[in-house]
């Protein structure tokens, strides 16, 4: 087991932390041989494509609302449908 003696430098910017580590190996630095798996709960949960047919007027009316609300018209619709399903989940309990 190598013993790692390298310490990772402070940086004062993002630039400098790429450039050092465009010039320098992570296995200097980090012991790789007993890693632990972590999770990142609050990172941004994954989606999955769907193709839904709307009607056009409705759609219109969608792409008009976000452009007055400066949101892409994709965007709009899933923070409309995440609002209504969560109006209707506190219905039933």
């Amino acid at each position: 087991m190598k013993t790692i003696k390298k310490k990772i430098p402070k940086f004062k910017s993002t630039d400098e932390e790429i450039e050092f580590w465009d010039k320098n190996d992570a296995t200097d630095f980090f012991n790789f041989q007993n890693l632990e798996k972590i999770s990142f709960p609050n990172l941004k949960p994954s989606t999955k494509m769907i193709s839904l047919r709307l009607p056009e007027a409705l759609l219109e009316r969608l792409k008009t609302l976000a452009n007055k609300n400066d949101v892409p018209y994709q965007s709009l619709i899933k923070i409309l449908l995440s609002e209504k399903v969560n109006e209707e989940f506190k219905k039933v309990g």
